[in-house]
């Protein structure tokens, strides 16, 4: 038989295992168990979806658009994305689905995305992210809630110590339009020194030029107008009503009036937690107001907002938990035990009690084995003992030993 070459994992993809893994799940626990205390729904959007809902959304010039995202015409003839994100898709299902009557809306959920961009720490091709969004909510506090859910999130997860949460405003309709005319008019009179990038950001997005990389740019945006010069009364009370009731809930935040969003549907608040314990990509989560979003998807005007925070660079911050064993491990010692564990086993899983078996090697291997795997307790079962309808429970924590009646191996493991 030819050699046939196993073929590799596709490159900015990983199998999640061992640590990695219950370090994941803790992170997609906390979340799920946070978002109850904060009257979150949970939902599930599809994995694709048309092509013209991120196009859309996203801005069909934007990088993620014309650069990472994973597309495809089907056999039908579509042109179907896997989604590189979830506001778009959620945000579709709210105006197809009819949801408009149940606004607003409190929605979370979690799963895998897809960007073709350059694999770096914590970053993947398929990633994954936990999402919130409140959809049909105009007031401030919708905007507070959100960043004071994130908070709690963050330190339920031992991993705020040292992260920042950097909060702009980026102002209503009036306030950004004025804005962006008076960033264009400073840009324009320094293109002969900006980078190529800015000046391709210049023509589409020039909100975009004041969060560039390059140190000749932001020597420059250093003295680029700053949206508080531009900020409608209303606007100013918005913000001063979101930070207000940051500082109520004893939320520390610091303004960065260089944090912006460069799609014209943004509004209001921007936000990023940040740390510098992931390198120089230190966002572990961030969002902010897309009032204008719903709008250009073709629905009615509905103000929104939201957040979303990558699993795996979370997972990367936290301690990895305590590895959670079976409650306990059974050991059968002959033909006649090993079919007796069986039932046992069965009636032990049936009453909510974890358990496995160890059914091969010598005893001394098996005992490794029900170590190795962290569990609370063992049930030694031998051909004689069970002839007495007994069985020996072992203790693993304290190493104490006792025979006890099979029909009370229900109650004994409770007991533990």
């Amino acid at each position: 038989m030819a050699n046939i070459q196993t073929p590799n994992a596709v490159r900015g993809t990983q199998d999640i295992i061992g640590e990695a893994q219950e370090s994941f799940a803790h992170v997609v626990q906390t979340f799920e168990r946070i978002s109850r205390y904060y009257g979150f729904e949970a939902v599930q959007v599809p994995v694709i979806e048309q092509t013209s809902v991120f196009a859309r959304s996203l801005g069909e010039s934007t990088d993620v658009v014309s650069k990472e995202m994973y597309s495809f015409e089907d056999r039908g003839g579509d042109s179907i994305t896997l989604r590189p994100e979830f506001t778009a898709g959620i945000s579709r299902a709210f105006l197809t689905n009819g949801w408009q009557q149940h606004a607003p809306m409190k929605l979370s959920g979690h799963g895998p995305l897809f960007r073709y961009e350059r694999p770096q720490k914590g970053r993947y091709r398929q990633f994954h992210q936990i999402d919130a969004e409140i959809i049909g909510a105009a007031e401030p506090l919708a905007d507070a809630e959100l960043l004071i859910m994130a908070d709690q999130l963050l330190r339920e997860l031992k991993i705020s110590d040292g992260v920042i949460l950097n909060l702009n405003t980026l102002g209503d309709a009036n306030s950004r339009d004025a804005w962006r005319l008076a960033l264009i008019d400073y840009f324009q009179s320094h293109k002969d020194t900006l980078s190529k990038e800015s000046l391709d950001r210049l023509e589409r997005n020039p909100l975009r030029i004041l969060d560039s990389k390059s140190a000749d740019d932001q020597k420059i945006c250093e003295d680029a107008p700053v949206i508080d010069d531009y900020l409608t009364p209303e606007a100013q009370d918005f913000f001063a009503q979101v930070t207000s009731a940051l500082d109520a809930a004893k939320i520390s935040w610091t303004r960065n009036a260089s944090l912006v969003r460069g799609l014209d549907y943004y509004r209001h608040t921007a936000f990023e937690f940040i740390t510098d314990r992931l390198g120089a990509q230190g966002t572990v989560l961030g969002g902010g107001r897309y009032d204008g979003l719903i709008e250009n998807l073709g629905g009615a005007a509905t103000p929104a907002v939201g957040w979303a925070a990558g699993i795996e660079r979370l997972a990367m911050l936290i301690d990895t938990p305590n590895k959670t064993g079976p409650d306990t491990i059974l050991i059968p010692l002959g033909d006649a035990a090993q079919t007796a564990a069986i039932a046992i086993l069965s009636d032990i899983r049936r009453h909510h009690i974890s358990a496995d078996m160890a059914y091969k090697g010598n005893m001394k291997k098996r005992m490794q084995k029900a170590n190795a795997k962290n569990a609370k307790s063992v049930i030694i079962m031998g051909d004689d003992e069970l002839e007495r309808g007994e069985v020996s429970l072992k203790n693993l924590s304290s190493g104490q030993q006792e025979s006890i009646a099979i029909e009370n191996i229900i109650a004994a493991l409770q007991k533990l």
